[in-house]
């Protein structure tokens, strides 16, 4: 039967030393002490049975034995090392799965995506649409979240930014459902299930009463901002959500933005890793949340 081969940390200290031929210098480069070095190879040389060194006047030589186990060794260390550095490599350049709320990701997200792409055009992110509490570590890498619910202690949350509110509606419809820039009471409001204490939210931070007139419901939030761009009524516009559409002259908020109390947060099971993708796409997607655009606040 064969015997099991001598412990990598020994035979790690011996390719050191042999190269060097010094226990000192090998202790140094190694960050250890020279009796380590020492009692390392010696634990080598007992267990195969013969002196891999010379010893002379506190000077080290190799041995013809230790000159070809040298040579082994050497080949055989830094052939692990190189598979350790591909599995790395694989491993930090893996695709990477983001989970986001999908109005954020259709009107903030997927927009600046090709900017990400431009400076990584070797990483793949795969977008996956999702809200509230997300499982981490389990085909999902990042997690993009309102913190609207409580997530565990033990995730690494990194804020992006503050939601802001705002009625918005389409230019043409303004001056029928604002007043001297106040939104009037009788104004058709546009309601969603996916945040239906929207307008309660919006009342207490303008410190203005919820209005009174004709509304409708939608499913979810995009398609109350749709038709707020359709001009069927006024909506509750996060700014991060509605920013374009108010630059390209689809949208108008006439009392402008406010923040509400809550917040956007990137979510993950640990800190990402530098180099990694998820690495280069976290703070990619910081740069991106300090973009603060032209957010008017009354």
């Amino acid at each position: 039967m064969r015997q099991s081969v001598t412990s990598l940390p020994a035979l790690a200290c011996f390719r050191v030393a042999a190269e060097l031929e010094s226990f000192s210098k090998a202790a140094d480069r190694l960050n250890l002490t020279h009796g380590a070095v020492s009692r390392a190879v010696r634990l080598l040389e007992d267990d195969l049975g013969v002196p891999l060194f010379d010893r002379r006047n506190r000077a080290v030589f190799l041995t013809d034995t230790g000159r070809r186990l040298a040579e082994v060794v050497t080949r055989g260390l830094a052939d692990i090392e190189d598979e350790v550095q591909r599995i790395r490599t694989r491993h930090a350049n893996a695709p990477v799965t983001v989970s986001c709320e999908p109005t954020l990701m259709m009107r903030w997200l997927i927009p600046r995506m090709p900017r990400f792409h431009a400076a990584h055009p070797s990483a793949e992110i795969r977008l996956l649409a999702g809200g509230g509490p997300v499982l981490l570590g389990s085909g999902t890498d990042l997690a993009i979240r309102r913190n609207d619910f409580t997530w565990p202690e033990n995730h690494f949350a990194q804020h992006l930014f503050n939601e802001r509110i705002g009625p918005v509606c389409r230019p043409d419809k303004a001056a029928i459902y604002f007043d001297h820039g106040r939104l009037r009471a009788d104004a058709k409001v546009l309601h969603t299930r996916t945040r239906s204490s929207a307008w309660q939210t919006w009342a207490e931070v303008f410190g203005q009463p919820c209005p009174t007139g004709a509304g409708q419901d939608f499913e979810h939030f995009y398609f109350s901002l749709q038709a707020a761009v359709a001009g069927i009524g006024v909506a509750i516009g996060p700014w991060h959500l509605v920013e374009n559409d108010i630059r390209d002259g689809l949208l108008v908020a006439p009392q402008g933005f406010r923040e509400d109390g809550s917040a956007y947060f990137l979510l993950s099971a640990h800190a990402p890793k530098s180099g990694s993708v998820s690495g280069a796409f976290t703070d990619w997607l910081q740069l991106q949340a300090c973009d603060r655009g032209e957010s008017p606040i009354p």
